[in-house]
């Protein structure tokens, strides 16, 4: 174990909370119309956050602030591969949010608190800090998804998630007095090791453990945690949903990796939580899939979406190893970009008065634009993971993790698959509306030349990664081998 100088593994939290601060006072002397100058400052804290991570990635991870906060390769990753997505977010968002008053300080500033919640939860090494990290993130997520306060649909999304929020949070926060009551200790490393040693009250230690994984199945939205899920998505702003829906899964993986893969990783634990989340991943497959199946809204649809590719995730991470947790993170990376490759499609076509997220809506989409059709295929078929799309790459690495765990690994796999071919029908779905039937609206696509490139750039690299996916899943297993395993 290293200790260097206490500031240093935390620059990129405090350089981003210091770019906060000053966005919110300069937004003070921003009129209405000139709020271009606090989005262009937020896009600018978010690059420097991304020199700065970049500039300070440690190879070794080192600790600070008490042993309470790590930098290590993997927190260094996964805070880049956020930068880039909140980024992302924000130049999608930008016309929709402009068009339905939603373009101010107030967005900003809390997509930005949340990044910063999100980089504590990546960073966490003690069981308090993980938690004030995910409460950062959750309640700038509860404004966010209410910011339209005119809206009664966002205004009871954001009461559900509230509660709901509340709930998990309070059985995780349970979860985690009874492992220190285990153990004597909020310490993930030091966790780690008296669980290793056998040194801790066997019932008190399960208990904790299944408060911990309710939580994190919450914070994941698998099954049977998911009711929020399609409320939420369907209820918020769009803009606000593409947030949701993206960056908060990236710092929910890290969340399991520190607790369960790291903390909880011994195998006289490890062996209890895997059951546990054998369960919720399959249960995810199944009602995740079969119920997007019957969905109009495009939202609800991505919603419930969304907890069938939590339960791939869950999949990976429950193998228990090196491999499955890097094919899960693969995954985690490769799915949030897909989403806002989706999301961003229901932007683009939104305008004024009009929300393109019912299925409808993306009837002959190819005769109004070849290219956002072409664009949008690409995103469906790597959700369904379709060859030479990323999203086939990302489900085969989960399955090849999935091998090493013998017979029910292997039952586990055919399960995965036989439910993907049943997904594989709603994603197909939308290409068939695309393709096949005619435009219901006839409304020219003329977005901004940003979103336009943006968008181009997010369906292409579905392809250029389900191509060459070498590069991204050999930085996901390094990173996990220097930071998680410790084999470098």
């Amino acid at each position: 174990m290293e200790f260097i100088s206490p500031l240093w593994p935390a620059y990129p939290e405090l350089f981003l909370l210091g770019a906060v601060c000053v966005i919110l006072v300069a937004d003070l002397f921003v009129a209405d119309e000139n709020r271009i100058v606090s989005y262009g400052l937020t896009l600018a804290a978010l690059a420097g956050t991304v020199v700065v991570i970049w500039a300070n990635a440690p190879v070794r991870a080192v600790y600070t602030f008490s042993n309470m906060f790590v930098g290590d390769l993997m927190g260094s990753v996964l805070k880049l591969f956020v930068c880039i997505a909140v980024m992302m977010v924000l130049v999608y968002s930008r016309p929709y949010a402009s068009l339905r008053g939603m373009f101010r300080g107030e967005f900003f500033a809390l997509a930005l608190f949340s990044t910063l919640g999100m980089f504590v939860m990546i960073s966490a090494n003690h069981l308090l800090l993980l938690y004030l990290g995910l409460e950062l993130m959750t309640l700038s997520l509860y404004a966010m998804v209410a910011l339209q306060r005119d809206s009664a649909t966002a205004t009871e999304a954001a009461m559900k998630y509230f509660v709901l929020g509340a709930l998990a949070s309070g059985m995780l926060l349970y979860g985690m007095s009874m492992l220190y009551g285990a153990t004597g200790t909020l310490d993930i490393g030091e966790l780690a090791t008296v669980i290793g040693e056998g040194g801790v009250l066997g019932t008190v230690l399960l208990l904790g453990l299944v408060f911990v994984v309710a939580g994190l199945g919450f914070k994941l939205g698998a099954v049977p945690f998911h009711m929020w899920i399609p409320d939420v998505y369907h209820g918020a702003p769009t803009a606000v949903t593409l947030f949701v829906a993206s960056a908060p899964k990236i710092a929910a993986f890290a969340f399991v990796i520190r607790l369960l893969g790291q903390a909880l990783g011994a195998e006289i634990v490890m062996d209890e939580w895997r059951q546990m989340l054998m369960v919720m991943a399959v249960l995810s497959l199944v009602i995740g899939n079969v119920t997007a199946i019957v969905q109009s809204n495009l939202k609800r649809m991505l919603a419930y979406s969304t907890i069938s590719h939590m339960g791939f995730v869950l999949l990976g991470i429950l193998s228990g190893d090196e491999n499955g947790y890097s094919a899960a993170m693969f995954y985690v990376l490769t799915y949030v970009f897909m989403t806002l490759g989706a999301f961003g499609m229901i932007l683009l076509l939104s305008r004024a008065g009009f929300e393109a997220e019912n299925l409808d809506d993306f009837k002959g989409l190819n005769q109004r634009s070849a290219w956002y059709a072409f664009l949008m295929l690409l995103l469906m078929f790597s959700m369904v993971g379709i060859p030479p799309t990323v999203g086939f790459y990302a489900k085969l690495a989960v399955l090849q993790a999935l091998l090493g765990l013998g017979d029910v690994g292997i039952a586990l796999a055919v399960i995965a698959i036989l439910f993907s071919a049943v997904g594989a029908f709603y994603y197909l779905r939308v290409v068939k509306l695309m393709y096949f039937d005619a435009p219901e609206d006839v409304a020219p696509i003329a977005p901004r030349a940003d979103v336009k490139v943006l968008m181009s750039l997010n369906g292409l690299a579905m392809l250029y990664f389900g191509i060459v996916p070498g590069p991204l899943m050999a930085l996901c297993l390094y990173s996990i081998q220097a930071s998680v395993t410790g084999a470098y």
